[in-house]
């Protein structure tokens, strides 16, 4: 399985960005899906999954300002950020909800004050 995260850059407090994760090598559509994150000095944590019906779950820092959505016939998951603050600066990476896959480069998103 292939993994490949774009929409990642510099954005200030406030804004919002659209990440893409486009995945290959694999049936998409039967997956749960997931975004993770990592900041430097921290562990990569989960932001938000969505089940393979598109139920949706979401870490209670980012709940209400992300959204995380799925087009199965692109096999790509997406990642809606609005309201960003600093704190939201890692590394974005998607993967199955479970992680077991091999991991992607990421895309950094980085939020300035």
């Amino acid at each position: 399985v292939q993994l490949v995260e774009s929409g990642g850059g510099l954005v200030q407090a406030g804004g919002s960005l659209r990440l893409s994760c486009a995945a290959s090598g694999t049936t998409f559509s039967i997956y749960a899906m997931a975004w993770f994150r990592q900041s430097p000095g921290n562990y990569r944590e989960l932001v938000a999954s969505i089940s393979s019906g598109g139920s949706t779950n979401y870490a209670d820092s980012v709940k209400g300002r992300f959204t995380i959505s799925r087009d199965n016939a692109k096999n790509t998951v997406y990642l809606q950020m609005n309201s960003l603050n600093p704190e939201d600066t890692a590394v974005y990476y998607c993967n199955r909800a479970s992680a077991t896959w091999d991991w992607g480069q990421g895309t950094q998103v980085t939020v300035s004050s």
